[in-house]
């Protein structure tokens, strides 16, 4: 937000406790209004309102500041700037752009430094898609910037305006030129390619529809056995050191969105640094291109000040909705929702309000929920495409990982959370010190989504997706049953039935779940590869069973050498998936020769 010097300086200063700052002398200000904060500036944001008093938590470090310094007013609350140069910027929790304070101050950010979240100088080629004397609504695409080779930015009528199309300008123009004017009942309105948005508010659109399309991430354990859908929710809870921020990232990476919001909140710096030097080298498997070129990254790291942590996820959420206003699937990962939360029990401490369950805010779920249920597929406002049809559908997929103490599952973020969310990736320690990564727990993890999307699934993967992924289950879950029974009597004392469940199960387990997230093929699975894997797993399994009642030995069979190329199977490259087909063959061949034997 811009500061300008006729700012009305209306407050005082009467009492400094941290990051909160009460003012007096505040009258007709509004809750959630952004101020000014001393003559250093600093920023910050009405949260409380007693009379004249005004609670503020300033997003900045308020040390040396003191009681009787003036407060400014902008009668404005939190907004952030849209338009191109979006993509591919690293901003701080409320839009300052990090490579460009870099630039001028160096490692840290300076107090009291604005500058604005998009480029002004920068020039863009505008290519307009509408023509002199059109009706345009809100919503409506008047014309496009390739902002970068993965990414076309559309230039859209903002909310509430509408009417003709007096002008329409086709060439190089700043963020901040006029590109369009539209002839509107109040006058006429001229339009940059610059828009404003509370981040508090929610964008419009014409209506939420059921997600019925999968987001495949090329993890398999996600997309085989706890699927999300484009425009759903889902939360990754687990102790520390458990994988959580290693998941994110691959998310980020691989996820099948056209956008990726990254949100680090209130993680360690090291981590935002891994993304930010990851992401330009790393390419889509789609387009061949840098993934930085469809990202934008929020970094609000655990050293920064801890009220800008509490807007970071708003900030995030805001640009995403942006995007998906346009027609495009976005996702967005919040690491992690934990420290947001504590964020906001350290400001509500601060405001002396009614702590609730483990000192978090009485309100806490109500924010959790308000932001999950900014996610959704949704028909576009006006959704006017080139056509003239109204078939813009745009989604918006929130992934959010909760760092619970000691991995606690009962911890109130993580309960606000599931009540909330339709996906739960459980991690567990126990699998992460065994070295299986990702420790997502089969046993306790769940989907809501399968039903929505299998026809999706059936119809674009294979028919038998989801009955290989019900028979993998199944397979597993014996082997929990079966575990127990191993420990007291050992091995040799199950049928032969039995332990072929548990050579399956184990299969499964380190042939196709474990997935090694530093290795240049296995990082990324194809959904037609993770297929035709567990569809070999499974087959070598019913082969096996089939055998066994032939009578063949199940030490034999455990001792298969076709074993090695099932286990090889997850550093087959994309190119070269008939290898995995012809395993089947060498299955066929090896059984028969048990019998023969």
């Amino acid at each position: 937000m811009e500061i300008r010097d006729d700012m009305e300086k209306k407050g005082r200063i009467v009492k400094v406790a941290g990051p909160l700052v009460v003012a007096e002398n505040m009258t007709g200000s509004k809750m959630f209004d952004v101020v000014y904060v001393s003559e250093k500036r600093l920023m910050g944001e009405i949260i409380e309102l007693k009379g004249d008093l005004a609670s503020i938590q300033v997003y900045e470090e308020t040390g040396g500041i003191g009681v009787g310094e003036p407060v400014y007013l902008t009668r404005k609350p939190l907004t952030v700037e849209l338009g191109p140069g979006i993509i591919e910027s690293i901003y701080d929790g409320i839009q300052r752009p990090l490579n460009i304070i870099y630039e001028k101050v160096g490692d840290f950010i300076t107090r009291g430094v604005h500058l604005p979240a998009l480029d002004r100088e920068k020039k863009w080629e505008f290519e307009p898609l509408v023509q002199k004397g059109d009706i345009v609504a809100p919503g409506d695409y008047l014309g496009f910037v390739q902002e970068t080779t993965l990414i076309k930015h559309y230039i859209m009528v903002p909310p509430g305006i509408s009417g003709k199309v007096k002008d329409i300008r086709k060439g190089n123009f700043t963020v901040e030129e006029v590109v369009a004017v539209i002839e509107t009942q109040h006058g006429d309105t001229e339009i940059s390619m610059i828009q404003r948005w509370p981040v508090r508010t929610p964008r419009p659109y014409v209506e939420k529809l059921a997600p019925n399309t999968s987001l495949f991430t090329g993890q398999r354990v996600i997309d085989m056995f706890f699927p999300i859908a484009k425009g759903g929710t889902a939360c990754v809870p687990g102790p520390f050191g458990s994988g959580k921020t290693v998941i994110q990232h691959q998310l980020a990476k691989w996820a099948d969105a056209e956008v990726i919001v990254y949100i680090g909140c209130g993680e360690r710096g090291n981590e935002m640094t891994d993304v930010l030097l990851e992401f330009p080298e790393l390419v889509d498997p789609k387009s061949g291109e840098p993934l930085m070129k469809r990202t934008i990254l929020i970094a609000n790291t655990s050293n920064m000040p801890v009220a800008a942590r509490e807007a970071s996820v708003y900030t995030g959420v805001t640009i995403g909705e942006y995007f998906r206003d346009m027609g495009y699937s976005v996702a967005i990962m919040a690491d992690s929702t934990s420290r947001w939360a504590e964020a906001m029990r350290e400001i509500s401490g601060r405001l002396e309000e009614m702590p609730g369950e483990e000192g978090y805010p009485a309100y806490l779920g109500a924010r959790i929920a308000s932001f999950y249920e900014r996610a959704g597929l949704v028909k576009c406002l006006s959704g006017k495409n080139l056509s003239g049809q109204n078939d813009r559908i745009g989604a918006l997929s929130i992934i959010g990982a909760v760092s619970p103490p000691g991995g606690d599952l009962s911890d109130p973020v993580v309960q606000a959370t599931l009540r909330v969310v339709k996906v739960f990736w459980s991690l567990e320690d126990q699998l992460a010190y065994r070295r299986h990564f990702p420790a997502i727990s089969w046993l306790n993890s769940y989907s809501l989504y399968i039903e929505n999307i299998s026809e999706y699934v059936k119809k674009n993967v294979a028919t038998d997706y989801f009955d290989l992924q019900t028979e993998a289950m199944r397979i597993l879950e014996e082997e929990a049953e079966l575990e127990e029974i191993v420990r007291l009597v050992g091995i040799d004392a199950l049928s032969s039935q039995d332990r072929l469940t548990l050579l399956a199960a184990r299969m499964i387990r380190e042939d196709f779940l474990h997935q090694n997230a530093f290795h240049e093929v296995d990082t990324y699975s194809s959904v037609e590869k993770q297929y035709k894997m567990i569809n070999t797993i499974i087959y070598f399994y019913n082969k096996a069973r089939d055998y066994l009642q032939l009578g063949a030995d199940i030490k034999a069979i455990e001792n298969m050498k076709v074993r090695d190329r099932i286990a090889r199977m997850k550093y087959v490259p994309q190119s070269e998936l008939n290898r995995i087909d012809d395993i089947k063959k060498e299955i066929d061949t090896e059984m028969s020769s048990l019998i023969e034997e």
